[in-house]
């Protein structure tokens, strides 16, 4: 029996027949943030989801990577499915090996599903601090966790909004694996970029060399709009230049919960060589660093 969702009131869907990127991304280049819907019928989202999203498939996602010129992909793990993970590793496990994955577990996650999900390529777990998509989360149990994914050599990716860095900022800095931020902590780029509020972040990051961040999703962060989001660009490029071993980039396809509108993929690609403006760092930013993290046998 097939399960029917109904999208929540108001959800964007993807962008049909994305156009082809002016940017063109060097050989072997990772898109390290996007996600997978169900189908729902296939995959159902979880009862305690905060939003209900479109169907968007594993073969959407690839026919997407190839058309913006990417080699592989790190599928996040949705908060529509909770610690359900069947629809991210049956992903995985049809990419051809071009696909890693981050999950999300709950602290009573047992050692078995644990060496079940590393066998099926995830390389990390997600913690989400952003109020209106999650419940709060205790902190002692996210340590647990923490402390057990590490001798499978995974990190810890957390997404937060930036006003929630102060009180945050003294746990994260205490978990013991490789953390990376989320589309760099989510500043607000009509403060300054050398503002108190980004310093912050940037203290985060100059402070402890197992911080990494993810220079992405300017469509979320950008009062300007599309499709430069130049007001994104200086906060972007502050990171790439600052931490170039550290920096990650996706494309946080199919852009879950966006309000104001639905980016052309292809956008999101020429916003590359802006932030980071040499062959070097593009390297390092969509080649080197990701595949350091999530493909380390292969380098």
């Amino acid at each position: 029996m097939s399960t029917k969702f109904e999208k929540t009131p108001g959800w964007l869907d993807w962008f049909q027949g994305p156009s082809k990127p002016k940017y063109t991304p060097p050989p072997g280049a990772v898109d390290a943030h996007c996600h997978v819907f169900g189908p729902g019928d296939e995959f159902p989202f979880a009862p305690e989801r905060k939003y209900t999203p479109c169907d968007a498939s594993k073969d959407q996602l690839f026919a997407l990577r190839d058309h913006l010129g990417f080699t592989r992909n790190v599928i996040v793990q949705a908060t529509c499915h909770g610690a359900d993970n069947r629809a991210l590793v049956d992903a995985i496990a049809h990419s051809g090996g071009m696909a890693k994955g981050v999950a999300s577990v709950k602290p009573d996650v047992t050692d078995e599903e644990l060496q079940a999900l590393n066998a099926a390529g995830v390389r990390g777990v997600r913690f989400n601090f952003v109020k209106r998509l999650v419940d709060a989360l205790p902190r002692e149990p996210l340590m647990k966790i923490a402390e057990r994914i590490k001798p499978l050599g995974w990190h810890i990716v957390i997404y937060f909004e930036a006003q929630e860095l102060p009180e945050l900022y003294d746990f994260f800095a205490s978990l013991p694996t490789t953390v990376v931020v989320d589309h760099m902590g989510r500043p607000d780029v009509t403060k300054p970029v050398d503002g108190p509020e980004f310093e912050l972040f940037l203290r985060l990051m100059r402070e402890n060399e197992n911080f990494w961040s993810k220079v992405s999703c300017p469509e979320r962060l950008s009062v300007e709009g599309p499709p430069h989001y130049s007001d994104v660009v200086p906060f972007a490029r502050r990171v790439v230049e600052e931490f170039p071993d550290r920096v990650l980039w996706g494309t946080d396809w199919p852009h879950p919960n966006l309000k104001s509108h639905m980016p052309d993929d292809a956008w999101l690609v020429d916003v590359i060589p802006h932030i980071a403006p040499t062959e070097e760092l593009q390297k390092k930013l969509l080649v080197d660093n990701p595949m350091r993290l999530y493909w380390p046998e292969e380098k």
